[in-house]
């Protein structure tokens, strides 16, 4: 069959229910057997000794035994009203009485092995039971023997016959009471173990057909099973992990995308100063221009491309040293209010030429920290290089420093709403002629510096009103 788990398990509980029953029948036929066995010697023993009680009271009224007399019809009555053959023996087996005309047709010889002892432990005080007279009396019987007392001397020995066929047709019909009782409870048992395994593996194939997708890579699949278990919880889990495999496999697009256009970017980047350098240096080479001016103009077009090239270099290859956690950085205890002090001093003399005056303000703040001096300095020199160069000429910039966190505020032109999510990826500049001269590497460069240093930037832009920095120190 195609569910083989369904399978062991309605088999493994159909075998568990078979060997519960077998057991509990066992149990149930034995003790149910010894109870009717036990009630029946209880009520014959009562019987028993109530009967040897009347005739002890009996022969205290007449003076002894009377073969002959009322004694004998007090036998046949008590056999009438009891429906039990009753025997009186005196302690060497000799028949004193016997019920129902069977004196004369019984004799010492015909009596089962152990009558014997069941008349001596009567002689001794002591009541006891026999089915060894079920032979004997031509079906299944149950002696009873009592002693008959004449005060304290034992007079003679009763012996209570009685048919157990009754018994044993209680004792079959309670098993097969049983025996029905029983094969309806495993029916019904099995049918419900078979629901019951079947319910139990459904939410495992779910889960094996969607584990089966997501090793297909379809990290769409679910499972879709709901429930308040440990099933459950496994199920989740394989939604979650669908969830991440899928989120992992955009990501690894993206990236992927992104180290496409970053291969792009930089062939870009580094094509265009190298050709205008090639094109410079052949030009001057070739003598193709002889004009000291224009040649002068050759030359320092090569020597800006150059600066240029230099930089987005050493911009490369700052960001890869910051992207690679095993490039250690030098962390000390410092106050940040030295390293925004320095980085906004450095900044006036960039500001200058754009007449433009940058505020800065301490509320209370004195914030220790540890980190690397140079590389924060490095991170707030490029936000603000970016204030400066997005904002007009003689505008302000206010540095505010408070609580745990630095702000750096320009009224610029702003930053668009369809740019912010990418301001901190390499490469990405802001398509306007202020900007020309940008590697965009800053911003990613920046993003690095504060990750190395545990520091969050939040940031805050409208276009045309002006930008937000704040860099959060945890």
């Amino acid at each position: 069959m195609k569910n083989k788990m369904a399978v062991k398990l309605a088999s493994y509980f159909f075998i568990t229910l078979l060997l519960f029953f077998l057991v509990i029948s066992v149990l149930f036929i034995t003790l149910f057997r010894n109870h009717i066995i036990d009630f029946y010697k209880s009520d014959m023993l009562t019987q028993a000794e109530a009967m040897a009680d009347n005739l002890t009271e009996y022969m205290g009224q007449t003076g002894g035994w009377n073969r002959q007399g009322g004694i004998r019809t007090y036998i046949q009555v008590l056999n009438d009203i009891s429906t039990k053959n009753i025997w009186i023996v005196d302690e060497d087996l000799n028949f004193l009485m016997t019920g129902r005309g069977m004196t004369g047709q019984i004799t010492y010889s015909d009596l089962p092995s152990n009558a014997e002892i069941l008349v001596q432990n009567a002689f001794k005080g002591e009541s006891s039971f026999s089915e060894e007279f079920s032979g004997f009396l031509d079906e299944p019987s149950l002696t009873a023997g009592v002693p008959i007392m004449d005060g304290s001397t034992v007079k003679g020995a009763l012996l209570l016959h009685s048919s157990i066929s009754g018994m044993t047709e209680s004792i079959e019909k309670g098993i097969s009471i049983m025996t029905i009782s029983t094969i309806s409870a495993l029916i019904l048992s099995i049918i419900l173990g078979i629901i019951l395994s079947l319910s139990f593996t459904k939410p495992l194939e779910k889960m094996k057909n969607a584990a089966v997708s997501l090793s297909n890579k379809d990290y769409s699949a679910k499972t879709g099973v709901k429930q308040q278990d440990e099933i459950g919880q496994l199920a989740y889990s394989i939604d979650q992990l669908s969830l991440q495999l899928d989120a992992a496999s955009k990501e690894s697009e993206r990236l992927s995308k992104m180290k496409q256009d970053f291969m792009t970017n930089i062939s870009h980047e580094l094509k265009t100063p190298v050709t205008v350098i090639r094109g410079s240096a052949e030009a001057l080479v070739d003598k193709v221009v002889t004009d000291p001016v224009q040649i002068e103009q050759y030359q320092k077009q090569i020597l800006n491309d150059s600066l240029m090239l230099q930089r987005l270099v050493e911009d490369l290859l700052e960001l890869s040293r910051l992207q690679n956690v095993d490039f250690s950085i030098n962390m000390q205890k410092l106050l940040i209010n030295d390293v925004i002090s320095d980085a906004v001093h450095t900044s006036k003399h960039l500001a200058k030429p754009k007449n433009i005056e940058i505020n800065l303000l301490f509320d209370n703040f004195n914030l220790e920290t540890t980190g690397d001096y140079a590389r924060l300095r490095q991170m707030f020199m490029i936000v603000l290089d970016n204030a400066v160069k997005f904002s007009a000429s003689g505008s302000i910039i206010d540095v505010s420093c408070m609580k745990n966190s630095v702000m750096i505020k320009d009224y610029g032109c702003g930053i668009s709403e369809q740019d912010m999510p990418y301001i901190f990826e390499r490469f990405y500049k802001l398509d306007n002629e202020t900007n020309r001269a940008g590697t965009g590497l800053g911003l990613a460069i920046a993003k690095q510096i504060a990750k190395r240093h545990s520091i969050d930037i939040d940031v805050e832009s409208r276009e045309g009103i002006g930008t937000q920095f704040t860099f959060i120190f945890k």
